[in-house]
């Protein structure tokens, strides 16, 4: 989607929706400064799924994995969000939307890396634990992604293929894949706490 969709998108799910949850701004200025619509639009699938207890819409403190009340793990970057939360999660996601973007610089280019990075970090986690953590990407802007960043789609689809990530939803597929996956990271979550997982 571009800017002009995606702020569309938003505005017909938040009224159907209606979040608890206050928009996400995004890190721009002046007349850029909008809602970060596809963090909006993650958000409030989530909290449709979960209720706004249920995950952790924008974790301040890095990713602790625990076992039997000890450190096991922590990851090296804060993630977008964690479900149910940043300690022992089922699920993680990064969104990168670069709507206002006119050149595909070197702030994109570190998103893809960030993501390659965490998913090393889980793999390696999954290879000597046996703890699986569903890592998903939602990614947004059409010029940036298809028109600037080709090759850099081909990075993320090679993370898809290698198992770094295991989701990549690209603009509207955010509405119309997460809410299922939201479940399935809620029915998890339960059974993990229920000592099934």
């Amino acid at each position: 989607m571009d800017a002009k969709r995606a702020e569309q998108v938003y505005n017909e799910l938040k009224a159907q929706l209606k979040p608890k949850l206050a928009a996400t701004m995004n890190k721009q200025s002046g007349d850029m400064r909008k809602v970060a619509y596809l963090t909006g639009l993650v958000n409030m699938i989530v909290e449709s799924v979960t209720g706004l207890d249920g995950f952790n819409p924008n974790p301040g403190q890095l990713t602790t994995f625990t076992r039997n009340s000890r450190p096991l793990r922590t990851l090296s970057r804060r993630v977008d969000g964690a479900l149910p939360g940043v300690v022992n999660p089922v699920a993680l996601w990064e969104i990168k939307e670069y709507y206002y973007t006119t050149t595909f610089g070197s702030r994109v280019a570190d998103g893809v890396y960030e993501t390659l990075l965490d998913g090393l970090e889980l793999e390696e986690m999954r290879e000597h634990t046996g703890w699986h953590v569903d890592h998903m990407l939602a990614l947004d802007a059409h010029f940036t992604w298809w028109v600037k960043g080709r090759s850099y789609l081909c990075r993320i689809i090679d993370m898809l293929h290698m198992g770094y990530v295991d989701e990549v939803l690209f603009g509207y597929e955010v509405v119309e894949r997460l809410p299922a996956l939201a479940k399935e990271w809620v029915e998890r979550a339960k059974a993990y706490e229920n000592g099934d997982g």
